[in-house]
């Protein structure tokens, strides 16, 4: 029996990342992981489009990407890591919700066009709890980041 952990092939596309994760459209932030350490950091992208649901309302004529929705993502790429990382030992399912978010700061606006590069480190994880170390990037500059913690639940 080979005890070597599958290796995670990169780029891990959208259609991967709906099998690990439960959201979906218009909810499912994260269009592909490009970067991955197991049990330490992950780098995905998500592309902003003009198609967004929320460009509709939030604003019209000037369209700019909800602060609250660039931590979803951020907290979506840390499920990812979690799911990931637990891939490496197929006999593990783990599901974690968000429960707290700290130090959440916003630098810039992201609007239609952008892409999200979405960076996460694992700071810690005990008793089931994850807390991660996030940014958002555009170009390069960093537009939000945020300490998030996510806890393990029944699914």
């Amino acid at each position: 029996m080979n005890d070597t952990p599958a290796r995670v092939e990169l780029p891990v596309d959208v259609r991967r990342i709906a099998e690990m994760l439960p959201h979906r459209y218009p909810f499912l932030l994260v269009d592909r992981v490009i970067a991955f350490e197991p049990g330490k950091r992950l780098t995905a992208l998500k592309n902003v489009t003009l198609n967004e649901p929320f460009f509709q309302g939030h604003f019209p004529g000037n369209p700019v990407m909800p602060g609250v929705l660039i931590l979803e993502a951020l907290a979506q790429a840390s499920g990812l890591l979690v799911q990931l990382t637990a891939s490496q030992r197929p006999d593990t399912q783990p599901l974690y919700y968000l429960v707290k978010i700290d130090k959440a700061r916003f630098t810039q606006i992201v609007r239609p066009g952008d892409q999200l590069i979405l960076e996460v480190e694992q700071k810690r994880m005990v008793m089931k709890m994850g807390q991660f170390l996030c940014s958002a990037k555009v170009d390069g500059k960093v537009v939000a980041s945020a300490e998030v913690l996510c806890a393990e639940r029944e699914a």
